[in-house]
């Protein structure tokens, strides 16, 4: 069954079919009309006081809507949040106006050093009070809402007393945040750690669910690696139409983060999904 509009009480606007807004596609997103509808910036690339950057952001803020996608909040860490870090994220959303702001539900470092990856968190009601106490911090500051996306996960923690999506769910209600859920990541932890993708779909409330993300992953010997530098492999896009059936009309992206394409093949990737989600929809209005 797929969830009209009326009941998504708590979303946004859907913005439709976007990509993620890459250097390498600059000028041939300016240079041609397409049926992009939006962009999603990554925030840290623009939290800049001036520049290249800016300037370039400006261009495309004429053009497309856009949303900013964090990867440096560290929600879940135990180090306190960073002021500073939250006054140019909030700076930068003041500037650009963007339909929404998001991050990833994990830590990215503890005492001071950053490790440079997203870290699963344990599904532990400590750990769930304390990623709701920090969300509401957040959007307090950001006077605003806030999105927060399921991280691929290699590794588990003992001591979970939830499952993932139980976790994530719980934030977003608890929270009163919305869910960026990246399709490609419930997939690829999904087959790391041996859950069943579509229970994940199942247990997270339709209401909340703002975006969709669709990337590519690398298989290796013993565990998928969640790359972002491959097409949609087809069991995500098979989980997409799952995503699709359950929720309903989702703000839906392409994302890629190395060995990238011409911008042709990666809108032939985005009219995909356009052209599997679209007769869904159409079925169900």
């Amino acid at each position: 069954m797929v969830m009209h509009a009326t009941e998504r009480t708590n979303a946004l606007p859907c913005l439709g079919y976007g990509l993620g807004l890459r250097v390498e596609h600059y000028e041939a997103l300016l240079a041609q009309p397409s049926r992009i509808e939006w962009l999603e910036i990554v925030s840290e690339n623009y939290m800049v006081h001036g520049g290249l950057p800016l300037v370039w952001l400006e261009r495309f803020r004429e053009r497309f809507p856009l949303v900013m996608h964090g990867v440096s909040m560290s929600i879940g860490s135990t180090d306190p949040l960073d002021d500073d870090y939250l006054a140019r994220l909030a700076a930068l959303a003041e500037r650009i106006e963007p339909a929404w702001v998001s991050d990833h539900l994990c830590w990215t470092g503890v005492q001071g050093v950053n490790l440079h990856d997203l870290m699963p968190l344990p599904y532990t009601e400590e750990a769930l009070d304390h990623v709701v106490a920090r969300v509401k911090q957040v959007q307090d500051r950001l006077k605003r809402r806030i999105l927060l996306e399921n991280v691929s996960s290699y590794v588990s923690f003992g001591a979970s007393q939830l499952t993932e999506w139980e976790f994530l769910a719980e934030v977003a209600e608890r929270a009163d945040c919305l869910i960026l859920l990246d399709i490609n990541n419930v997939h690829v932890s999904a087959m790391n750690h041996g859950f069943s993708a579509l229970d994940y779909l199942r247990g997270i409330p339709v209401s909340r669910v703002q975006q969709f993300h669709l990337a590519g992953y690398e298989q290796g010997e013993r565990l998928i690696i969640d790359t972002h530098d491959a097409p949609v492999s087809n069991a995500v896009w098979d989980l997409y139409l799952h995503a699709v059936r359950r929720f309903g009309r989702v703000s839906t992206m392409i994302e890629r983060d190395d060995h990238f394409p011409p911008l042709s093949e990666l809108m032939a990737e985005l009219e995909h999904a356009r052209v599997l989600a679209e007769p869904l929809l159409r079925d169900a209005a």
